[in-house]
């Protein structure tokens, strides 16, 4: 098995050559994939850009006669994840490095989110100490910042490519065994203010001998979720945490897109759905939240997470689209709604108490749910240890554990 070095030779050739050679006096073995256009590439790679581009169902001369930067870019990203997916299923990848700036991150990126999560993937790039979620996707690679250009050898540089090797050689060394799969498991959705009930159904799902993968409701959390159960990875799920839906709906920070409570309906996994947080919209310091909402009921969370009250209208609107989206499911599918409140500070005495807005949620449910889909209403508090039972004994029940 092989370390797939990923970059363009054309203009980086001096960069790969050295990594490549520090790989290979770790130990490890390397294979080369060549991803430039123009100029020939430094020396002659493993993988040529003729096959990287064929690949993507093009040829190599067909992308250099349109002079089309972005578009060469993206056939290369199109070519080296159908490469890399394949010497995966063939056995032959034990890891993917990439180096490169914009063009070199995208590049190499495409083929590390094509890859399962646990291979390991590690993308050396000037653009690593910003924004970084499109080329992280909802897969384990790991940025690390170039410091300094990609553009020649000095003393920075090295230092940052040692560790890049060093790291890599570290995480491929030895055969990589994975754990024999037992256990089915369990997605589960989390957030601070519903912890009490994640926890609480996390044991007894794991007495009963699932594994429970929970996951942070941030929007990368829910996508990440989506994703493993469209894998088909996962045996039931636990959505207690729906908050998501509130900041797609509103325009929050932490929204995990429309697709967000569809997976699994699709896919036939056993699901139960909970309110978990809808009360909030998530957005970051007090001064960013847009200027419309000036006059909403505000929570400072910490310096840098303010929430905002969701209204009335807008629980009518959430419970209709949590009511579709459940109604879409061709297996078994529940909903629990804690009819005291669906977060920490939305309890009474709480700051963002709201009788009237939980019951709009409530009602819109009843009123748009599917006949089929089933509805349970618990007079408790969803951080109640009752109700976080109820929600764990409900879905082992449906997974034919109850």
């Amino acid at each position: 098995m092989s370390v797939l070095l990923i970059g363009t030779l054309d203009t980086k050739g001096t960069e790969f050559a050295y990594v490549r050679d520090q790989l290979r006096a770790a130990g490890a073995s390397v294979l080369v994939a060549d991803a430039s256009v123009l100029a020939p590439p430094a020396f002659t790679p493993d993988i040529s850009r003729e096959t990287v581009f064929a690949a993507a169902g093009i040829t190599h001369a067909q992308v250099k006669a349109t002079a089309d930067r972005g578009k060469a870019v993206e056939l290369a990203a199109k070519g080296v994840a159908k490469l890399a997916t394949d010497l995966h299923k063939q056995g032959k990848l034990s890891g993917v490095l990439g180096l490169g700036g914009s063009a070199g991150t995208t590049i190499a990126t495409a083929a590390m989110r094509a890859l399962p999560v646990g291979v390991p993937k590690l993308m050396v790039s000037t653009l690593a100490s910003g924004q970084v979620q499109h080329y992280v996707g909802t897969r384990d690679v790991m940025m690390m910042y170039s410091v300094v250009d990609i553009a020649g050898l000095n003393r920075i540089s090295r230092a940052v490519l040692d560790n890049a090797v060093g790291a890599m050689a570290g995480m491929v060394d030895g055969e990589q065994k994975q754990p024999t799969p037992d256990k089915p498991v369990v997605a589960a959705t989390m957030f601070g203010v519903t912890t009490p009930c994640v926890e609480a159904a996390r044991k007894v799902l794991e007495s009963a001998g699932y594994e429970v993968l929970v996951f942070h409701a941030t929007g990368t959390g829910g996508r990440t979720m989506e994703g493993l159960i469209r894998d088909g990875l996962i045996a039931g799920v636990l959505d207690i945490t729906t908050t998501e839906l509130a900041d797609e709906l509103v325009g929050g920070v932490l929204s995990a897109g429309p697709d967000r409570l569809t997976a699994a309906a699709i896919a036939g996994v056993p699901q139960v759905v909970s309110l978990g947080a809808l009360d909030m919209v998530n957005f970051g310091p007090r001064d960013t939240v847009p200027e419309r909402y000036k006059e909403r009921l505000f929570y400072q969370h910490n310096p840098t997470v303010t929430l905002m009250r969701t209204t009335p209208e807008e629980m009518d609107r959430l419970g209709k689209d949590i009511a579709e989206r459940t109604s879409a499911s061709s297996s078994p599918t529940c909903v629990l709604m804690p009819l005291r409140g669906v977060s920490a500070i939305d309890a009474e005495g709480k700051p963002f108490w709201w009788p009237d807005a939980d019951a709009a949620l409530f009602q819109s449910l009843r009123n748009w749910i599917a006949p089929y889909v089933e509805l349970i209403e618990l007079d408790q508090h969803i951080n109640d240890p009752v109700f976080a039972e109820a929600c764990a004994r409900k879905l082992l029940s449906m997974m034919g554990k109850g």
